[in-house]
């Protein structure tokens, strides 16, 4: 069974004095367990994977397997080099993940070639579900629908979180895929529609903070009447605006902090948000919070 369908949280690292906080990170998601989400996504984008030691990978991806109890743990394991990747997907194995996300090789920029030959290497040395990553706008290069399509077949590639923003290219995917690999929409703001046009899902910065909507939505589609998703997708975009004002995931950070669950502390060269985006952040959560829809 495809475990890459609904909501999972691309989750936060939480700092104190330069430490990752292991008791707040695992508050946090033992929190967000009891809320509806479908899987967790430590040590991605949001959760500043980049400025982790080794040793704090691996503590991380400890600390969300217990935290999390039944549910699902797929740790950002993609790197610009293949044979670390590689490693990192074995390493999440042994610690009991049960899956891994896969980010294009960034920095490098590989061919649609070089990407195929990258993930066929990855796929064939680890037995993860795994879930490939196009951010485009994080890593210089974009994984084209065709290219993905080549992929579907493998036995162990069974989901793509999708950040192009493009949704005419993300359509061409659903359509070239349907049936082989689920599609989750990488950008909290255009859940909705990338559920209508095949989607599945959400991999989420904003569930780190308010994860219901988000559950109900995409339950909401799956199940009952799609249109009925709407008046939430127009409450949660307002939100979802104000949470990448600044380079996430310094505003979701922000947000979690002035809700008293984690420090603003990020590592550089990420820094917190400017004064005036907390003030947008705090207007923009109280409105959510309140039921107003406040555009920022």
């Amino acid at each position: 069974m495809n475990v890459y369908h609904g909501v999972w949280v691309a989750l936060v690292t939480p700092f104190k004095n330069h430490h990752v906080d292991e008791t707040a990170f695992q508050t946090l998601v033992s929190d967000l367990a009891t809320r509806g989400v479908r899987g967790f996504i430590p040590l991605g984008t949001t959760g500043e994977a980049s400025t982790l030691t080794s040793e704090e990978r691996r503590r991380v991806i400890r600390l969300c397997i217990e935290a999390a109890g039944d549910i699902s743990v797929a740790p950002g394991c993609g790197t610009n080099n293949t044979e670390t990747t590689i490693q990192n997907c074995r390493e999440a194995a042994e610690l009991g993940a049960a899956g891994a996300l896969v980010i294009t090789p960034y920095y490098t920029k590989p061919t649609q070639e070089g990407l195929l030959a990258h993930f066929r290497a990855v796929a064939a040395a680890t037995e993860l579900p795994l879930i490939l990553y196009n951010v485009p706008g994080r890593t210089g290069v974009n994984m084209l629908p065709e290219t993905v399509e080549k992929l579907a077949d493998l036995h162990n590639v069974d989901g793509m979180k999708e950040a192009s923003g493009n949704l005419v290219q993300i359509a061409d995917l659903c359509a070239r895929v349907e049936g082989r690999m689920n599609v989750l929409s990488g950008d909290d703001g255009l859940t909705l529609p990338v559920l209508s046009v095949g989607g599945e899902g959400v991999v989420s910065v904003v569930a780190n903070l308010e994860p219901e909507p988000l559950v109900e939505m995409v339950d909401i589609f799956w199940k009952d009447n799609p249109y009925r998703a709407l008046p939430l997708h127009r409450r949660i975009a307002p939100l979802a605006n104000a949470l990448f004002l600044e380079t996430n995931p310094a505003p979701i950070k922000c947000a979690l902090w002035m809700d008293g669950k984690i420090q603003n502390e990020l590592r550089l060269p990420l820094v917190p948000v400017k004064p005036d985006t907390r003030e947008k952040i705090a207007l923009a959560v109280r409105a959510y919070r309140e039921g107003i829809v406040a555009h920022v």
